[in-house]
């Protein structure tokens, strides 16, 4: 790799027009806003430097192995925030951007194209909230109380016409492009009368703007020869560490998405994460998960995020299983949802992988998530990844608990295998046992924790999570007030025991929707006994939510809080078949 003869702007807008300047796929989308175009023009013609690029030359016969898209020279926020692709066959030499996509983008726009982003009040639905708008240079006069030299701004036409005078003169940037040479930007200012006054600043201005888009060598930029793509992906990751962070499925979607013969792979796994997150109450899966989901549903033997797990073997048998994968992947957020399981309490996604794998060995069925036939099954499921989620079992090196998991789901052949992936991680740091300490760990949980609903969950396994539940709290938050301890003759030393326990696990329970609402800030003692009228009832009631059989008047709360928390404590170390300290 070296560095190269600087090139001014004209030539990279002009190789940006015949596709000799391209991006490949593991470019993300462009993300500047129409301030930042405006910067850009202004820091070229103060002379400010604007960062060197970083360019990759790819030889004809590597074209067919990558895909690569069109730079855009206009950006509609709702309707066109992507690059178009662009298929390259032939014997032409053409040049990837590796690094200074978003600044060759806002000079296309800014010279060729324009920008529209939507007017605030405006429905999202509505045409009229993106008019389109092009980037114009005043030539009357620099900004007044501005931190910028020149005025660049994105305008309508009709502001634009609407201005002139008033002490603007709106040129539009695009037409710089049109001048032979630096005589034609002084006649444009003269045949616009902008010379008659003596006044230096419109002609300088517009020559300035010439020699920097036409003349001067501006972009400097680094070249790469080397055809590897691994070396290629290295870089891409080094030179672009300092902005948005990048993963490397961002670059293995490019090469699923040139190894793919019938389906755009780019088009197909965007749109099955955008059906995972709008499943229920939405989930946040991302093409990083799905990537990996397809290595190790797909009995890939590296299921690593390296470039030769995605060889064009792996990615071809891949995409004869998509319909599969996708229904498998589809099924389990189906499940997830139905488990009350949503973005905010699913603290692990690789968790949830294994279960896809299982119901694709099962054959992916469309009943699987309602079907009795499969109700032990989605049992065992939903036991062991409550588990592993509390166990935190993905975390680290999910690999290492992916490859031994897929193995025993493929050698099993009757229910989902609970058991023996207990046995195979019992003897290695992911044991899915728990022990004492773990139990009142499980306890810590609070209010507003991810992990609370897993614990809650599995305290209250006859509650039907596919329907409206809350967690809530036992007495409510409402109460725990300086002035209602104080009011209620609470001695103020003891306050503590009120207030820093109010979000405790041992204060909150799972209710369904409409119970939550009616319940809202009522007494929980007073509330408990309208519920409740009859012995039976209140019986049920407090077996069904491990309420203790104390008094339970907010005064007596520390003493309620300890005796659920003893219920509770109970309840989990038999459920994970822990035994106490203290018992026979």
């Amino acid at each position: 790799m070296g560095f190269e003869k600087p090139i001014p702007i004209i030539k990279a807008i002009e190789g940006i027009q015949t596709n000799e300047y391209v991006l490949p796929a593991i470019q993300r989308e462009f993300v500047w806003n129409a301030g930042q175009i405006e910067s850009l023009f202004d820091s070229l013609m103060r002379g400010y430097p604007i960062g060197s690029f970083l360019f990759w030359e790819i030889k004809p016969e590597r074209l067919v192995d990558f895909q690569f898209y069109q730079f855009m020279d206009r950006y509609h926020e709702r309707d066109y925030r992507r690059n178009e692709p662009i298929n390259l066959i032939g014997d032409q030499q053409v040049i990837a951007v590796l690094d200074g996509q978003q600044r060759l983008t806002a000079l296309n726009i800014g010279l060729r194209g324009w920008y529209a982003e939507k007017l605030p009040y405006y429905h999202w639905s509505s045409n009229h909230a993106f008019p389109e708008r092009r980037l114009y240079l005043n030539l009357l006069a620099p900004p007044e109380n501005s931190e910028f030299a020149y005025e660049f701004q994105m305008q309508r036409e009709k502001d634009v016409a609407a201005q002139h005078g008033n002490g603007k003169f709106w040129f539009p940037v695009s037409d710089v492009l049109n001048f032979e040479d630096v005589a034609d930007a002084f006649d444009y200012c003269v045949d616009q009368g902008l010379t008659g006054t003596g006044d230096k600043f419109p002609h300088r201005t517009l020559i300035e703007l010439y020699h920097v888009i036409k003349e001067r060598p501006l972009i400097n930029f680094f070249l790469e020869e080397d055809q590897d793509l691994d070396k290629v992906l290295n870089i891409f990751i080094r030179v672009n560490s300092g902005g948005t962070q990048l993963s490397y499925s961002d670059m293995l979607l490019s090469i699923a998405t040139a190894q793919w013969t019938e389906r755009d792979a780019r088009q197909e796994i965007y749109g099955l994460v955008d059906q995972l997150n709008d499943v229920g109450e939405g989930f946040s899966f991302s093409k990083d998960f799905v990537l990996k989901a397809c290595l190790v549903l797909s009995d890939t033997r590296s299921i690593r995020f390296r470039a030769d797990s995605f060889t064009r073997d792996n990615m071809l048998k891949i995409e004869t299983m998509w319909d599969e994968i996708s229904r498998a992947l589809m099924l389990t957020a189906l499940l997830l949802s139905n488990w009350g399981y949503s973005y905010q309490t699913l603290v692990s996604n690789n968790a949830v992988i294994p279960l896809a794998y299982y119901i694709l060995q099962k054959g992916a069925p469309s009943n699987f998530v309602a079907s009795n036939q499969f109700k032990r099954d989605r049992a065992n499921m939903r036991r062991w990844l409550r588990v592993a989620l509390l166990k935190r079992t993905f975390s680290g090196q999910p690999d290492n608990v992916l490859r031994p998991v897929r193995r025993i789901i493929e050698e099993s052949h009757s229910d989902f295998p609970i058991e023996t992936i207990y046995d195979e991680l019992r003897p290695t740091s992911k044991s899915m046992d728990f022990a004492e300490a773990e139990i009142d760990g499980l306890l810590s949980y609070r209010y507003g924790q991810k992990y609370t609903f897993t614990v809650l969950a599995l305290l209250y396994p006859w509650l039907k999570y596919d329907q409206k539940f809350h967690i809530d709290h036992i007495f409510p938050r409402a109460m725990f007030k300086r002035r209602e301890l104080e009011r209620r003759g609470i001695p103020e030393d003891r306050w503590h025991l009120w207030l820093d326990h109010r979000d405790d696990l041992g204060n909150l329970q799972i209710l369904q929707g409409i119970e939550n609402q009616i319940k809202s800030d009522q007494e929980f003692e007073a509330w408990l006994q309208g519920q409740c009228e009859i012995p039976n009832s209140l019986y049920a009631y407090r077996q069904q939510h491990m309420i203790p059989d104390v008094d339970l008047s907010f005064e007596k709360f520390p003493e309620f809080l300890e005796a659920r928390e003893g219920i509770l404590r109970k309840k989990l170390a038999d459920l994970f078949d822990v035994s106490l300290s203290g018992e026979e």
